[in-house]
């Protein structure tokens, strides 16, 4: 009778380890957890001139990148762009055929994905004006053309969606085919809209001035000016009153 030879796997040993009664198996776990766990002490008079260096290298390191690198590498890819551009974390995404034009004063995160639509018969355009936050990990994903009023703020995770990327109709979604024309908008934040983390806009949406979009809210229709909204899908929530509304009016 020939004998069935047992291969022992590593994830055959890992679990015996941790869950055997066997007093081998916890000692060399205690052995292992005592070399995995182990630590050297907080040292005040050293960690802390140590930590503070590795700070200032870092972010010396970092200007000097944004400076003398990332900055002077997006611009290039930009159609127009105002004074003070501040590129942080590093230079965006950018995908597909897309005309960038920047206002005054504009931050934007390095974290970030600007995208045109490829098989658009135009070339899509994403216009910001000035003092405009982009902030971590948004998407402006861009049909026909996307507006980014003056004093905009996009918290993180902002998606603005102008078009979807795929059709609905399952056939031609499985044979690669773009969408259709009927799912593409554009996409327009007046003048100091806010919208908070997470905040997802559909295609064909306007939101009007001042107004601002409760965190991780889907905004699929317009919104008037001077609201807070939010929700799924995001609706008036309240109006934005008092001295508040008046400096929005002046």
């Amino acid at each position: 009778m020939q004998r069935v030879k047992h291969e022992v796997k590593p994830y055959d040993v890992k679990q015996w380890l941790k869950t055997s009664p066997s007093p081998i198996a916890k000692a060399c776990m205690s052995a292992i957890n005592a070399i995995r766990f182990f630590q050297i002490p907080s040292i005040s008079l050293i960690h802390k001139p140590l930590y503070w260096l590795h700070v200032q290298a870092h972010n010396s390191w970092a200007n000097l990148t944004r400076i003398l690198y990332w900055t002077p590498l997006f611009k290039s890819r930009l159609q127009n762009y105002g004074n003070r551009f501040y590129l942080y974390s590093g230079m965006p995404q950018v995908l597909g055929n897309l005309n960038i034009t920047l206002g005054d004063d504009v931050r934007m995160s390095g974290i970030a994905t600007l995208c045109g639509r490829s098989c658009a018969a135009k070339t899509p355009e994403l216009i910001i004006g000035n003092n405009v936050d982009v902030g971590w990990q948004n998407t402006l994903a861009v049909g026909r053309k996307i507006v980014l009023g003056n004093n905009v703020r996009l918290a993180g995770k902002v998606f603005l969606a102008g078009f979807p990327g795929h059709p609905l109709d399952p056939v031609a979604r499985a044979q690669g085919l773009p969408e259709t024309d009927e799912q593409v908008g554009d996409i327009i934040l007046e003048e100091d809209v806010w919208l908070a983390t997470g905040v997802t806009v559909m295609a064909g949406v306007t939101i009007g001035k001042g107004t601002v979009v409760a965190a991780g809210s889907v905004v699929t229709q317009d919104l008037p000016a001077g609201v807070v909204a939010g929700g799924v899908p995001a609706r008036v929530l309240k109006p934005i009153t008092g001295k508040i509304k008046q400096e929005m009016a002046a």
